[in-house]
């Protein structure tokens, strides 16, 4: 579950850890890493209490810490540390000085913005923060959502010396070419929608034609950009329906029980609230 909370209600302290810019042996380059760590609920290195870590996914750290409910709810049970790590080329964790000009710049530095290179980091850090804690014997799970679930299911098969478990959230770690199906995402989209109103479905699907069918007659565009209320005056039917789109598939992504401020602010289950808007709008 994820729940929007004040971040100051939720991290106890913020550091820094120094981490290598290319794990390789010739490398010294270093960055630094933010983490962010709730010690609220530890049962302390004494008792062998477990780490719970967050795998950072492509972005800043406090977004994704404000969005983890599951975590928070789950720590006072297990008496667990709560750990956040920012992903590489994020937030406050840019390698070359921090300078993100320089760090995204051409391919060259961004050959170091790599999956692999992100766990490297993440398993340095986690066994740093253990010696520092004197808690080598307290167990490590990893829980991650999207991209962030599939570097805590890679954690896991990479470095099981590190982490003991991981939780993967709506995690496509099989989502390659050659693989699965180009059209999965787009399924899962549609079969959330569906799910809620058959109806909801069709008139979704048939939107697209409508659309398209009206910007082609005189003055169509105009009736849509009244229709939709656009402030943009110059758009074409491609615009409109990729806007829609995007609206679509954040309400899909971030259909939680809960009200969150994740991609977009949204009430709980948003899908449920599209088709009841929808309702009203027809009555």
């Amino acid at each position: 579950m994820k729940q929007s909370i004040s971040l100051k209600r939720l991290i106890t302290s913020i550091f820094s850890h120094r981490a290598t810019i290319n794990f390789q042996p010739q490398s010294y380059q270093t960055f630094q890493q933010r983490y962010l760590i709730n010690d609220k609920y530890w049962g302390g290195a004494q008792n062998n209490a477990p780490i719970f870590v967050y795998t950072g996914n492509e972005g800043d750290i406090e977004w994704f810490a404000q969005n983890t409910g599951f975590m928070y709810e789950t720590a006072p049970k297990f008496k667990a540390l709560l750990v956040f790590i920012e992903h590489r080329f994020y937030g406050s964790s840019i390698p070359f000085g921090g300078d993100k000009e320089v760090a995204y710049s051409n391919a060259s530095t961004l050959g170091y913005l790599s999956s692999t290179q992100a766990l490297a980091d993440y398993a340095t850090l986690i066994i740093d923060l253990k010696k520092n804690l004197t808690a080598e014997d307290s167990p490590v799970i990893a829980f991650g959502g999207s991209y962030g679930g599939m570097l805590a299911a890679w954690f896991r098969l990479k470095y099981p010396h590190v982490v003991v478990g991981a939780l993967a959230s709506s995690s496509p770690i099989l989502n390659f070419e050659d693989l699965t199906s180009p059209y999965g995402f787009n399924s899962i989209i549609t079969n959330d929608f569906r799910s809620e109103s058959e109806n909801c479905y069709k008139v979704i699907k048939g939107s697209w034609k409508e659309i398209e069918d009206t910007a082609k007659q005189q003055g169509g565009l105009e009736v849509l950009r009244n229709s939709f209320k656009l402030c943009k005056k110059a758009f074409t039917a491609d615009d409109l329906e990729s806007w829609i789109e995007t609206a679509l598939i954040y309400t899909a992504m971030t259909d939680y029980p809960t009200p969150s401020n994740f991609l977009q602010p949204l009430p709980a289950y948003p899908v449920k609230q599209v088709q009841l808007n929808s309702i009203l709008l027809i009555l």
